[in-house]
């Protein structure tokens, strides 16, 4: 009897390998060992992850990955990795794809479902796990996360005697009186017509209660009066001109740059801005506060960013691909991505570290905009959504249109991108 039980056993943890091989996606006849890996990013701005990948490296020299990096425009990127994978070439294994692809790649069967038991997602900061979902399915794991802050220039407000703005009528008030006193632009976002802008947008709509899509893109949500006074915001600031018409042609680094140089008052970005605009030979190191963003009765909604890993499914070992992804989100790991990237980690507890609280002032604000933070719209047809609202938003911030006529020409487009 004894032989029967062992024997059993032995069947059940050879099921149990066999069903988490299913699991992650691994199809008969394939290589479903180990082996080295190509990972595809968007450009390393802070030059972080090369280093990073040397230690999983040095510590699994059969599995060893190299790392692509593409253009750090979110577009080109896409563009780039969406080719490849139609196109069935298999160059990259791993993928580090931005949270809003995640829908868009899982419908088209690009990416693989993986095993949720796999990964320690109940460590990590809430909202970030639904944007690796596709369909009740776990199609990827967020690797960094992120959410638009308000950066302000605290010097300039401590002489005013006045405190940084919580809704947008301080903002704005802040903007026309107090920037052109002491020489400068009063706000600016990431205006230019590509991904940035749809963030931009989507902020301001949702910081008005409204929305754009409901569900994984099947309804049409964004004919509100919510998305018409989040959009009259955004083109109501260039048309008055507390939005610099200079600024319809920035992207993040631009947007940094001109805060950096001292020409701006106020600046939605990402956390990096913070982190480089306060960093020791800045031009305004020691004069960089950041809050939440702002919205019309107080703080608003930021959009959730961040990227997250997704194994291909042309990927030549999954298994390891698997395994370098939990190396990647494992919390000493997430350390080294926040202190060497100065990119928000996933995992919870890193935020309420103390000495990474005096080193990264922020991470409070931080992680309060990450838990009050919604996705884009989720969609298998996104790049089409985000065109849409790019070019609408454009022409209301550029005056071609009211924000009224955007928002009917809005949930027309949008209608016929979803087939409704």
């Amino acid at each position: 009897m004894r032989w029967i039980r062992a024997a059993g056993r032995g069947l059940l943890a050879l099921m149990v390998v066999l069903t988490g091989y299913a699991a992650s996606g691994v199809q008969s006849g394939e290589d479903s060992g180990r082996g080295p890996l190509t990972l595809a990013t968007a450009g390393d701005l802070t030059g972080y992850l090369g280093p990073l990948l040397e230690g999983w490296n040095r510590e699994h020299p059969d599995e060893r990955v190299t790392l692509v990096e593409l253009p750090d425009s979110a577009d080109e990127t896409h563009a780039q990795m969406t080719t490849d994978l139609r196109d069935g070439r298999g160059r990259f294994d791993l993928l580090n794809i931005d949270v809003n692809w995640t829908s868009e790649f899982a419908a088209a069967g690009w990416i693989r479902p993986l095993p949720r038991d796999r990964f320690p997602l109940d460590s990590f900061l809430r909202p970030v796990v639904d944007t690796a979902t596709y369909d009740g399915r776990l199609y990827a794991v967020p690797y960094v996360t992120n959410a638009g802050l308000l950066l302000y220039r605290k010097d300039v407000l401590a002489e005013e005697g006045v405190p940084p703005p919580r809704t947008w009528a301080e903002l704005e008030h802040l903007a026309e009186t107090v920037a052109p006193k002491h020489g400068l632009d009063g706000y600016a976002g990431q205006f230019l017509p590509y991904e940035g802008l749809t963030v931009n947008a989507a902020e301001a709509v949702y910081s008005a209660g409204g929305s754009i899509l409901g569900g994984e893109g099947e309804t049409v949500t964004v004919d509100s009066a919510a998305a018409r006074e989040g959009i009259g915001f955004l083109a109501r600031g260039v048309r008055e001109g507390w939005i610099p018409e200079r600024a319809l042609a920035f992207k993040e680094e631009e947007s940094k740059q001109a805060f950096q140089d001292g020409r701006l008052l106020f600046l939605r970005n990402w956390p990096y801005a913070y982190v480089v605009t306060s960093a020791q030979g800045s031009p305004v190191a020691g004069k960089v506060g950041a809050v939440p963003l702002p919205g019309p009765d107080g703080p608003g909604t930021s959009v959730l960013g961040g990227s997250n890993l997704a194994v291909s499914t042309h990927a030549r070992h999954p298994d390891s691909a698997a395994r370098l992804i939990a190396y990647l989100t494992s919390e000493p790991v997430q350390r080294q991505v926040l202190t060497r990237g100065a990119l928000p980690p996933v995992r919870a507890a890193l935020y309420e570290d103390p000495d990474l609280i005096r080193q990264f002032p922020y991470l409070p604000t931080l992680r309060q905009s990450v838990l009050t933070a919604a996705p884009r719209p989720k969609s298998p047809r996104y790049d089409q959504v985000s065109l849409v609202v790019q070019a609408v938003v454009r022409d209301a911030m550029t005056g071609h249109a009211t924000p009224e006529a955007a928002v009917r020409r809005l949930a027309r487009e949008l209608a016929d991108v979803s087939g409704r």
